[in-house]
């Protein structure tokens, strides 16, 4: 097997977001089960996938 190319490029010394936080976590993922409860079109039903799929990701506490 070949090794890869190394991997380069620029990095900006822009300052970098920090990760959500657990509790807001949860909080975005109330607002895209209330999306899916008012959008009643396919968008509506991704924001609950969506919701879904984060929820499961989240520590229970």
């Amino acid at each position: 097997m070949d090794a890869a190319e190394p991997v380069s490029g620029d990095y900006t010394d822009d300052p970098r977001l920090p990760l959500l936080t657990a509790a807001e976590a949860r909080r975005a993922v109330g607002f895209l089960q209330l999306l899916e409860q008012l959008d009643v079109t396919p968008r509506g039903e991704a924001a609950g996938q969506l919701a879904a799929d984060l929820a499961r990701r989240l520590p229970t506490s």
